[in-house]
């Protein structure tokens, strides 16, 4: 059995979409590499820094991704493996990559409880001002715009 400990900055981005692991970055990886009768187990904890944008309402976050993962790299032989021993040593560029992307978030937001962008100024909407978001009235409803609580007392409006 090895242990291995490395940080590898990252040469091109890994992921599409709203965030991603941009190059430069770096991955730190701790890997414990155990020879089996049918190749070398690999055991692996990664941590990487991932940035992009929020869901709702598009300001910039970065958030942290931690994985682990197992995988088996088996010798050359008869089977046919995705993944093999090359000359007595192990890629793990692969299963790191594929562990981190999959990982990273598909709609992600800056706070749980993001209240997004306002749909008529597309500005992001603040916690807290006093607004509340205004709804489009149909205006088959705006006569009962104008009905108010006198009306139902029988009054009228001048």
């Amino acid at each position: 059995m090895r242990e291995v400990e490395l940080d590898v900055p990252l040469k091109e981005k890994w992921g599409e979409g709203l965030v991603a692991v941009e190059p430069g970055e770096t991955i730190h990886v701790f890997a414990r590499l155990e020879s089996v009768h049918e190749g070398i187990l690999a055991t692996a904890a990664v941590d990487a820094q991932y940035r992009g944008v929020c869901g709702r309402c598009l300001t910039d976050i970065s958030a942290p991704v931690e994985v682990e993962f197992q995988e088996l790299f088996a010798y050359p032989g008869q089977e046919t493996s995705d993944l093999e021993v090359q000359d007595d040593h192990v890629d793990l560029e692969t299963p790191v990559r594929d562990a981190i992307v999959l990982t990273l978030p598909f709609q992600p937001v800056c706070r749980p409880d993001c209240p997004g962008l306002d749909p008529a100024t597309g500005e992001p909407m603040a916690d807290g001002s006093g607004t509340e978001p205004r709804a489009d009235l149909d205006p088959r409803w705006a006569a009962l715009a104008e009905y108010t609580a006198t009306d139902a007392d029988g009054g009228r409006k001048p």
